[in-house]
């Protein structure tokens, strides 16, 4: 098949979250399986144009409305090409998504630049997969202002949610910009007369197919808690709204190859973990103490993760077990306060490192016995599927992709890769840490714990072969 992905961030060029490695990854395999594909994103100031060779391709002029923006088109690469809208009075921002007033423009732009593209290079796509708000309007664009253009009159549509409390939501004032006035009774009429126009809601309204980032969360956005205002909709078109998890790049992260870790390590060879956690808790002036377990966090420090429950429960684990704590993240002030008070609190037991390292990211998934993801909702997470490869026992929220991916451990059957509890407060964190510490303490248990974990595989080989069976019925129907 001919498949376009546009998005707005992809690695390693540009990256804030779970879709840059979905763009890095599912493009690649899809690629390998034997189709063409094309991948379109923004060219930010950010990006490291050094590292790789950026070659031009074509000028493009995309009118928006009373606007005009002139960009060019590069390329990098081959299998997948990935081109690259290049368009500073949008893109040359220092970041890669603002609050300014043209923030709709920015992805629009982006959006019909990828579809002039296809024109310009006579490219048919079977499938356009477009993802989250930013190339939301993509499906209703092609089935209405490009519907008498050939190359588009047998292309399906995917809209991928990664995740939904981000909608791109702006005022109607901004429809003009769409280019979508003459057909205007096709935006939602309610939400319109309110004086709203919602991007991803016209995304979920017409794209043919629809899909998130794991199972669990497929449902839990058709349900009212976490649906969003979203949830009729997506109930409404139950039929063809699909979860699949994100696949894990193993040439990235596996403890056999990592390049960011001292010491390398398999299942059947775990001396390297240990060595690791050392490393790791001397590069953060934390004493090794053989026999203590360490747990590890890396991870935005928002109110989406569930880290506020730390601040009720963990002084008194700290204090009645003796473990380590090691964290690695930024984010709201108030979370960040709390693990500084933390860190003061207890000296030898917690390190907080405030920001993010990559080599430091890897080192703690290496390091640690343990990894906590408290979340209060998760599309999908990638950090318990990097910690089961590594021999890190995940203690997660039961939720999202956190449920789909994290078997409970049952001592009385061996089997199970981590501790998830039920119930998002105190209690359930509580006993899902203490649970973790008692079967630490126990090492047959723990060592079929680990091995469980790094056995399960979560690969883009896995994975990637769903979206293909997910274009197959699209373009079958």
């Amino acid at each position: 098949m001919n498949v376009l992905f546009v998005a707005s961030e992809m690695a390693p060029f540009a990256k804030t979250g779970g879709l840059a490695d979905v763009m890095a990854a599912l493009p690649a395999y899809l690629a390998r399986a034997g189709h063409d594909v094309r991948v379109v994103i923004p060219l930010y100031d950010s990006v490291d144009t050094k590292k790789h060779t950026f070659e031009w391709v074509m000028d493009l002029e995309v009118p928006l409305g009373q606007h005009r923006y002139q960009t060019k088109i590069f390329r990098v690469g081959t299998a997948p090409p990935v081109y690259f809208v290049h368009c500073p009075a949008l893109f040359a921002r220092g970041r890669l998504y603002t609050s300014d007033g043209d923030e709709h423009r920015r992805f629009l732009t982006l959006s019909y630049a990828a579809l002039l593209l296809c024109q310009r290079l006579d490219f048919a796509p079977d499938i356009v997969h477009a993802h989250d708000w930013q190339t939301a309007l993509l499906p209703m664009i092609i089935k209405t202002l490009f519907a008498r253009d050939r190359r588009f009159a047998n292309t399906r549509s995917l809209l991928t949610i990664h995740n939904l409390m981000y909608q791109g939501s702006f005022p109607a004032a901004v429809g003009p910009d769409t280019n979508l006035s003459s057909v205007a009774h096709l935006f939602h009429q309610d939400l319109l007369s309110a004086g709203r126009v919602n991007f991803l809601l016209q995304g979920i309204l017409y794209a043919d197919g629809v899909s998130t980032v794991s199972p669990t969360y497929a449902r839990e956005i058709q349900g009212p808690e976490l649906g969003a205002g979203m949830d009729e909709y997506l109930r409404a078109r139950s039929s063809t709204v699909v979860g699949i998890l994100n696949g894990v790049d193993y040439d990235e992260w596996s403890p056999e190859r990592d390049r960011f870790i001292p010491n390398r390590f398999s299942a059947s060879d775990l001396s390297g973990k240990e060595a690791n956690k050392e490393a790791l808790l001397t590069a953060l002036g934390l004493p090794y103490l053989p026999g203590t377990p360490v747990l590890g966090i890396v991870s935005r420090l928002v109110g989406q993760k569930g880290f506020s429950l730390l601040g009720g429960v963990m002084p008194d684990l700290l204090r009645r077990h003796g473990f380590q704590l090691v964290v690695l993240g930024s984010g709201e002030p108030a979370l960040e306060d709390m693990f500084a008070r933390l860190q003061r609190a207890f000296p030898r037991q917690v390190c907080f490192y405030n920001g993010f390292k990559n080599d430091l990211a890897h080192l703690i998934e290496a390091g640690s016995d343990m990894f906590l993801m408290p979340s209060r909702y998760e599309p999908c997470g990638l950090n318990q599927l990097y910690s089961m490869r590594y021999g890190t026992v995940p203690i997660v929220h039961r939720t999202g992709g956190l449920a789909d991916t994290v078997r409970q451990w049952d001592p009385r059957t061996g089997r199970g890769t981590g501790f998830a509890f039920e119930h998002h407060d105190d209690a359930g964190l509580r006993w899902a840490v203490q649970a973790a510490l008692a079967t630490y303490r126990n090492p047959a248990q723990w060592r079929r714990l680990i091995d469980n974990g790094m056995a399960v595989d979560f690969s883009w080989n896995v994975q990637g072969k769903l979206y293909e069976l997910v274009y197959n019925r699209l373009t079958a129907s």
